[in-house]
């Protein structure tokens, strides 16, 4: 076995057991911990791969920004986790059958599997030779050149689903006072102003 086999074992061993302990950890942050370890040891196995441009997208949106929000958000809020574990123990049994139904699939799934002859091919046919076009610009000229139209068309989904869960999640309360740009924008300041002759010694 070469180093790179045992890299692999090492690095895989890892992302098992970041995800393992991030399910079943008591403490949020340990489980927001165990996920950073195990977006760390994909991002090793991408390495792996010759995907450093993935790789580095990994370690950069999802450790450097996506996880250290998360950890801001468990850390500064105030959340009753006792209380949020006391909910999820009364559908326990329906998640034991879920993740059974799952398993079962996953089983049959993997029994059946089957390696096709011309995977190989397959697989080398979706990106150029390394040697002669590196993985990020392989990468770009998939997506900004083959699949242009379906990229934007993902960009544009994602953007009408961000703002249906705004619209969705916006909600008017009367009893708050808030900004009026267009009042303030309207305003006549001859109305809006009054001067006031303030004398030496006197109040307002």
């Amino acid at each position: 076995m070469t180093v790179a086999d045992y890299a692999f074992y090492l690095f895989a061993l890892c992302v098992i057991a970041g995800g393992l302990f991030t399910v079943i950890s008591r403490n949020p942050v340990h489980s927001v911990l165990w996920l950073i370890l195990a977006f760390l040891s994909s991002a090793g196995l991408f390495v792996l791969l010759g995907a450093e441009f993935v790789a580095m997208l990994l370690v950069i949106v999802y450790v450097g920004a996506v996880m250290v929000l998360f950890l801001f958000v468990v850390m500064m809020l105030d959340v009753d986790f006792a209380e949020l574990k006391a909910e999820m123990a009364k559908y326990m049994p329906l998640a034991l059958l879920i993740g059974i139904v799952l398993l079962m699939q996953l089983t049959i799934a993997f029994g059946a599997w089957e390696f096709a002859s011309e995977a190989e091919q397959a697989r080398a046919a979706v990106t150029p030779d390394a040697s002669e076009v590196h993985n990020t610009r392989a990468l770009g000229l998939i997506l900004y050149d083959q699949y242009f139209l379906l990229f934007q068309l993902s960009g544009l989904i994602l953007l009408v689903a961000m703002i249906g869960a705004i619209v969705l999640t916006l909600r008017h309360r009367e009893d708050i006072k808030r900004q009026d740009v267009l009042a303030q924008m309207y305003r006549d300041p001859a109305t809006a102003m009054e001067l006031k002759d303030v004398k030496p010694g006197q109040g307002l």
